[in-house]
């Protein structure tokens, strides 16, 4: 793999746990886990700066894995959404060693995961014309490698945020 596709896939993993991230604390917060799954967003927001050309802190990062491993052995099966929140972990898991480790990454691999969490959503959706959060999740990652390729980084994390709205607007309808 060349350099940029390695970046691309990167941004694109890192889009998707932002995308995912709007779900996965609005479930932590029903679980009591906020504290936890905030080290995880800071983590995933350093990430994101340093696709943006900052600099990437590794402490930040590590925090954020162990606080990200720690989420998933916490949440409990019997809550709303537990195979969407573990599998939605993963993907944050995927992002993280990537830029740790500065290992390729392609967008099938780490994307994956981010649709494997929406296929385990527990209830209808209500997002535009989706009602199911799996075609939603596969729309937003065209969406998002079609963005990031005409209009870079800044137009892919916008879109990513918008898109966890979205998330975040389930989750809250998913724990009432």
């Amino acid at each position: 793999m060349d350099k940029v596709f390695d970046a691309a896939g990167e941004a694109l993993c890192c889009a998707a746990a932002v995308r995912l991230g709007g779900a996965l604390c609005v479930l932590a917060a029903r679980a009591g886990l906020s504290d936890r799954y905030e080290k995880v967003a800071v983590g995933v927001g350093n990430l994101v700066a340093f696709l943006d050309g900052q600099e990437r802190d590794d402490d930040v990062l590590a925090e954020a894995f162990v606080a990200n491993w720690s989420l998933g052995t916490r949440y409990r099966d019997e809550l709303p959404g537990a195979a969407f929140f573990r599998a939605g972990l993963r993907i944050v898991d995927v992002a993280i060693i990537v830029a740790r480790t500065e290992q390729p990454v392609s967008p099938v691999q780490g994307l994956s995961h981010a649709l494997e969490a929406a296929s385990g959503w527990p209830a209808e959706v209500r997002i535009g014309s989706f009602t199911r959060l799996a075609d939603f999740e596969s729309a937003c990652q065209t969406e998002a490698e079609e963005r990031l390729g005409t209009d870079g980084l800044p137009a892919l994390r916008k879109l990513a945020e918008a898109q966890a709205d979205h998330y975040r607007r389930a989750a809250a309808s998913l724990v009432g």
